[in-house]
């Protein structure tokens, strides 16, 4: 049995862990199991917020991207419900009632950021909040780094940011597929004010402010494309 590095919240969570573990991608540092965890141990935090089922939103939480689609795919949007519907038999496996499995996998249905819905139950909206901290701050940065790498490896065209204007400051069309510091301006900087739950909203606000932070330095350290035209012409 594969044992997370945190105790989990019941023994069912425990049994469920175990076997959907070597489902879970592990190429994808955005998407891989420590992600997972990091997102059911906020679930079960913002539960009892949601007025949720805490065993029933962990479990949502293990299973919220069991079936993982590549972002810059047209599918992208559909992985939610692919996820809820691969659920069943192992929540079934782990001991739930065909009425917490209904439970867990319309909470499932409703986390993707893509999918844009509303959460169905108290249940999704602990999850939604949840994988949408995961998905700022510090932890946001690297992922959203990870999923820069793993798109370019997947054959897309691309790099950290645009040459002549890394923050979009202009008036140019974001494009997060091409240039990943895009994902800021077109998601990330949007997630905190779309909080509801209290401890969330206050994790939120301070994620937020670390990117702002980020983006801050990241301009500082970028060469200015005037700096450097001007470098080459006084070396020729």
């Amino acid at each position: 049995m594969h044992q997370s590095p945190h105790p989990l919240f019941s023994e069912r969570h425990e049994r469920l862990w175990s076997l959907i573990y070597p489902q879970i991608e592990t190429e994808d540092l955005a998407h891989d199991p420590l992600h997972i965890l990091r997102v059911y141990h906020w679930t079960c935090r913002l539960a009892p917020e949601a007025n949720a089922n805490v065993e029933l939103s962990g479990a949502a939480a293990l299973l919220h991207d069991l079936i993982n689609i590549p972002k810059e795919s047209q599918l992208r949007s559909t992985a939610a419900d692919a996820s809820a519907n691969a659920s069943h038999p192992w929540l079934i496996d782990s001991g739930y009632s065909k009425e917490e499995c209904k439970v867990v996998m319309d909470a499932i249905r409703t986390c993707s950021w893509s999918k844009g819905a509303s959460p169905l139950n108290p249940e999704g909206l602990a999850l939604q909040e949840a994988d949408r901290l995961d998905a700022i701050g510090a932890i946001g940065v690297m992922r959203n780094a990870a999923c820069a790498q793993a798109m370019k490896r997947r054959g897309n065209t691309g790099s950290f940011y645009h040459r002549v204007d890394p923050l979009a400051t202009s008036e140019r069309s974001l494009n997060d597929r091409h240039y990943a510091v895009d994902h800021f301006r077109i998601k990330l900087l949007k997630i905190a004010e779309s909080l509801s739950l209290p401890s969330a909203k206050l994790e939120g606000v301070r994620r937020h402010k670390f990117m702002l932070s980020f983006l801050e330095n990241l301009e500082h350290e970028i060469p200015h494309p005037n700096l450097s035209s001007g470098l080459s012409r006084r070396q020729h």
